[in-house]
């Protein structure tokens, strides 16, 4: 015979108080799992949906990042002249020809005051008129574009929250030049909303750059980029790396995802041993208190296994509940945006949590794991008890 779930679930509600304890253990290790997987995903995803799968970024061969690099103009007139780059309506090459460098800043203090001695990396971009067309994303959400061959700038939407003097009619000191703000841009949760924006030949001139940090493609149809990266390849002239702009944005990801996952992940572990031993306690002790019911059940003609199993459930049920208050709790972070050093730019990064159907899956199943694991021993120990010595028990 089966035992009824609805006997199961009532021990748990009759223990209220030992069931609320060990449901919050857990539901706080979920949090904090969830946490990271949500930190993780939200890194990701910022700046995977930087790039479009339409375009292909060049930088020089063995470069990590668009700040290490440096393409020549003759390199960048290659790619420019490549057939398999798009064309405007009035025949030019949808290419955009950057210069990316870095700029400390400070950061505005957690009060709220735009004084502040905390200084920050971040990547400013010098880019073409054309460069703002191949990122559809961004828009400008406050005062206007910079003005081409002007010391002109506009800040990411995370620099005009982030950093102080950003704000419009400000003036910024870099590069021994005075760059004068004039507006800011959403770019849509992506990886630009941290950046700063101004006329590439400006900002060549300004840093004494004679060489482009990174060339930036369209291409016609996303199927020509094998075609366009053997091109690439086969040309002496042309020593540089091609990608995607998508997986080249993922590959800036790498090392802080996975700081992030590693230091998450053993945090997890630590809080999940002591989550466990709370529900082994918790169950030992349920075990220790129906004794005299475990004999009851016996005589009544329940077999051992489905004592054992009983028990499971019961601890299982208790993980579900901790599991999903624990998920509730963290879905609340979604509305909090992060900002951190990306360990591959060394530049300010900010991005928000990110809970997806994946991260609950997986976070629930966390919880049920740690659910089985401290209710196994406990549920051994219940069906092996005889019946004689659990009445006599009473």
């Amino acid at each position: 015979m089966k035992i009824p779930a609805s006997y199961i679930a009532r021990n748990l509600w009759v223990r209220k108080l030992t069931t609320g304890l060990t449901a919050g253990g857990m539901a706080l290790v979920v949090f904090v799992f969830a946490a990271v997987l949500m930190l993780d995903a939200g890194l990701k995803a910022t700046l995977v949906a930087t790039g479009s799968p339409d375009n292909v970024v060049v930088i020089r061969q063995g470069s990590q990042t668009e700040v290490q690099s440096g393409v020549s103009r003759d390199q960048a007139a290659l790619i420019e002249t490549s057939p398999e780059v798009a064309l405007g309506a009035d025949g030019r090459p949808w290419v955009s020809k950057e210069v990316v460098v870095l700029n400390s800043l400070p950061k505005i203090q957690a009060s709220g005051s735009n004084q502040s001695t905390k200084r920050s990396n971040v990547v400013v971009r010098g880019l073409p008129e054309i460069g703002k067309t191949l990122r559809p994303q961004v828009r400008i959400i406050e005062g206007r574009m910079f003005r081409a061959g002007s010391s002109e700038i506009i800040v990411g939407k995370s620099v005009a929250s982030g950093f102080a003097g950003v704000e419009i009619g400000q003036h910024l000191s870099f590069a021994g030049r005075e760059w004068t703000v004039v507006g800011v841009f959403d770019a849509g949760k992506t990886a630009f909303d941290s950046e700063i924006w101004g006329d590439v030949e400006q900002m060549m001139q300004a840093f004494r750059r004679v060489v482009y940090s990174s060339v930036i493609a369209k291409i016609a149809a996303p199927e020509l980029f094998g075609a366009l990266k053997l091109r690439v390849d086969a040309d002496p002239r042309l020593k540089v790396d091609i990608k995607r702009e998508a997986e080249f944005y993922g590959d800036q990801s790498s090392s802080l995802s996975s700081f992030i996952t590693l230091l998450g992940m053993a945090l997890s572990v630590i809080f999940s041993l002591g989550a466990m031993i709370g529900a082994t306690i918790t169950m030992y002790a349920a075990v220790a208190t129906r004794t005299a019911e475990i004999g009851t059940l016996r005589a009544l003609g329940f077999q051992r296994a489905s004592i054992l199993v009983a028990f499971l459930i019961e601890s299982l049920l208790l993980a579900f509940v901790g599991g999903v208050v624990g998920i509730a709790a963290a879905s609340f972070l979604t509305a909090i945006t992060v900002s951190t050093t990306n360990f591959q730019s060394f530049s300010e990064l900010a991005f928000a949590f990110t809970l997806t159907p994946r991260i609950v899956i997986f976070a629930l199943v966390f919880s049920l794991l740690m659910g089985f694991v401290g209710g196994f021993l406990p549920a051994i120990k219940a069906s092996k008890m005889k019946i004689v010595d659990a009445l006599r028990a009473d």
